[in-house]
């Protein structure tokens, strides 16, 4: 029997009653029709009782998504608190200064630096420690797509704006509406495009290719460039108008060469950061191999020594340190640094090892006030390791 029980005939009833199955009572009534009708009305009641189950699941997998992405956006904004950012020279502690005074502030920021320096760092640290943290942080090179494309993806289309354009996409502008845009590499922007970016600075409009209508967007831009913009614009090849609508508050990163102080404890991090990635533990980096990375050049800044790093953490021996041996793979030749420590003068690679150690372990030791577990902390070592290191390079604790 296709009808089980008087469950089943009350919602075939209700279907007949709803109109569900009126079209099967075209034709005259015979005995075969009440069971066609009842099998379509409890077909129609099971898949009713499906769609709901569907639904049920549904709601539960966003009610788990919007957990994972509040959980994932909270580990996002502590990536990128100031104390995840590292850099104890003058030259970053200055940077730093700089980002905490504009970061209240909606004003129009431009990050001028060598590449590999970290401006889209300091970008994501401007939004996510400001007001418009809760909003979207979109970020695009510009350099990475012709005109017509990177228009598209800044300022969206309409269906049918040019041959792919299958359907309506809003651009970048739109989608960080409230929020922060990163636009990276703008000096390599075409005179056509950044006529379009002065409009949306002056106006806060954006034209979608293929409307008919602006888009009012309210957009906090940081723009960063490796290049020199002020000379560009007097060569005429950037626009004087949009150089000082984005030069409102210009903060310029240093080279890793001029902050060699930072180089020690960004090499801690990422040997940290690349072991616990690839399972291994790495016991640390030895002082002849840290000599070696804080003498090089590094013209790819940051980025470069973080390659160095893990292509160096790859090579290591689970359960060693970082040796000399693991960077062997990077011998090539270079401009190297002319002198391992400031004012210290050149001798045995022993020497200028136990100079570098002094002069960081010094340095760690007033930036905590003689505090030895958090200078332990800053240098990557264990309490007990650097206080021998204090006694074998005789150097002075005062608190």
């Amino acid at each position: 029997m296709l009808i089980t029980g008087y469950a089943d005939i009350e919602v075939a009833v209700r279907a007949i009653n709803e109109g569900q199955v009126f079209h099967y009572l075209n034709k005259p009534w015979e005995p075969e029709d009440l069971v066609i009708i009842m099998k379509r009305a409890v077909e129609h009641y099971r898949l009713v009782q499906e769609n709901r189950r569907l639904l049920r699941e549904l709601e539960v997998a966003n009610q788990q998504l919007t957990g994972e992405n509040r959980v994932l956006k909270q580990e996002i904004e502590k990536h990128y608190h100031f104390e995840h950012i590292i850099g104890r020279s003058p030259a970053m502690r200055k940077v730093i200064e700089l980002v905490k005074k504009i970061i209240p502030t909606d004003t129009t920021v431009l990050l001028q630096g060598e590449t590999g320096t970290g401006k889209e760092l300091i970008a994501r640290a401007i939004h996510y420690n400001g007001p418009r943290q809760k909003k979207l942080f979109v970020a695009q090179n510009c350099a990475a797509l012709p005109d017509t494309l990177l228009e598209s993806e800044l300022f969206g289309h309409k269906k049918g704006a040019f041959t792919d354009a299958s359907a309506d996409k809003k651009g970048l502008f739109a989608l960080a509406d409230g929020g922060t845009i990163f636009l990276d590499e703008i000096g390599d922007t075409s005179p056509a495009m950044q006529q379009r970016l002065l409009r949306v600075l002056q106006e806060g409009e954006i034209h979608p290719l293929g409307s008919t209508r602006t888009v009012r967007v309210d957009v906090r831009i940081i723009s960063a460039t490796n290049r020199d913009l002020y000379g560009a614009v007097r060569r005429g090849e950037f626009r004087e108008d949009l150089f000082y609508r984005l030069n409102v508050f210009p903060i310029t990163l240093p080279p890793l060469r001029d902050r060699r102080e930072d180089i020690p404890p960004l090499v801690n991090h990422f040997v940290r950061k690349y072991a616990m990635k690839m399972g291994k533990q790495i016991r640390g980096v030895s002082a002849e191999a840290m000599a070696v990375l804080v003498g090089r050049n590094y013209p790819g800044n940051v980025r470069e020594l973080e390659n160095m790093v893990e292509r160096a953490v790859v090579l290591a021996d689970d359960g060693n340190e970082i040796t000399v041996e693991s960077l062997r793979s990077e011998a090539r030749s270079e401009t190297v640094w002319t002198g391992a420590v400031p004012g210290a003068p050149l001798g045995t690679l022993k020497e200028t090892t136990a100079a570098l150690e002094k002069q960081l372990i010094t340095q760690a030791l007033e930036e905590t006030g003689g505090n030895i577990s958090q200078a332990a902390n800053l240098l990557g070592l264990s309490r007990l390791g650097l206080y021998k290191k204090i006694e074998r390079l005789g150097v002075k604790v005062t608190r």
